[in-house]
């Protein structure tokens, strides 16, 4: 997934999408202690797709924060 097309999603969606990765990667992690994986790749490609929209979710609620603060500013 892009981080333009994560961008694009809003705050509940990504939060949403995280939760489901975690709980895939939870499932991967499991089973690859058991039984070798067909696609192990698969792992690194959650984990860095869990970081990008972390890292989303981030920049949107600083965002949100900075945009908070400049209004309070501005009705002084």
């Amino acid at each position: 997934m892009l981080s333009s097309e994560i961008r694009e999603l809003s705050v509940a969606d990504i939060e949403s999408r995280i939760r489901d990765l975690e709980e895939e990667r939870f499932r991967l992690k499991f089973r690859n202690a058991t039984e070798p994986l067909e696609d192990p790749l698969r792992l690194r490609v959650i984990r860095k797709d869990i970081a990008r929209l972390q890292t989303v979710l981030r920049e949107k609620s600083t965002t949100r924060q900075n945009t908070n603060a400049r209004t309070r500013a501005a009705a002084r």
